[in-house]
């Protein structure tokens, strides 16, 4: 078991999160074909147990919209699997090839970088609504984290000469160097400023 690797590729010993919030809900147990097939779909919280790599490969077939832009990251998703196994793989070769690293490791630690420890929610009180600052949950700060990823990646692809490969694996890249020219670590600055101020 110790010497399966990553898309036959990838070694994910020595990989650590360093996060002791996420330790529990990144789970880095590697697979050569990361492909569950919503086996435990309707089992609570175990998408936390499921490959890290595997989530993201799932948030690339179906990314949602942002701010109601379906035609800018869902539009053009068929939602084919082994397509979206295609990007993260070549994303990952990109970013291989542009910092000679582990594309496993890195991809964690913007993972970690990104995600986001606070939230805004809105309470209704004598008829006025507020902003009210809360905690947010580990297992939602990865499911935020991985979204905002993705949806970056395909924001800046729409209407581009870049391939979607090539946008993810700078999106990775980006998060993983705290660059706010990632849309994840932008987000995740953004959403706490105004946390931060409706305390």
């Amino acid at each position: 078991m110790s010497d399966l690797k990553a898309f036959n590729k990838w070694d994910v010993i020595g990989i650590k999160v360093d996060d002791p919030g996420l330790q529990n809900y990144i789970s880095l147990q590697p697979r050569i074909v990361p492909k569950t097939g919503a086996r435990y779909a309707k089992n609570r919280f175990h998408k936390s147990k499921i490959f890290i790599v595997e989530r993201l490969i799932n948030k690339v077939m179906i990314p949602g919209h942002k701010g109601k832009k379906h035609f800018k990251t869902s539009n053009h998703i068929t939602g084919k699997a082994n397509r979206a196994y295609e990007i993260v793989e070549d994303a990952f070769k990109m970013i291989e090839g542009q910092i000679k690293e582990n594309p496993i490791k890195v991809f964690v630690k913007a993972l970690e970088n990104a995600a986001q420890r606070e939230e805004i929610i809105t309470i209704e009180y004598g008829g006025a609504r507020y902003p009210k600052a809360v905690e947010c949950s580990p297992q939602r700060r990865v499911d935020v984290a991985l979204r905002f990823m993705t949806q970056g990646a395909y924001q800046k692809s729409f209407n581009s000469k870049k391939h979607i490969e090539s946008c993810l694996a700078d999106e990775i890249i980006n998060a993983y160097r705290l660059s706010s020219a990632s849309s994840a670590i932008a987000k995740k600055l953004e959403v706490e400023r105004q946390a931060d101020a409706s305390r």
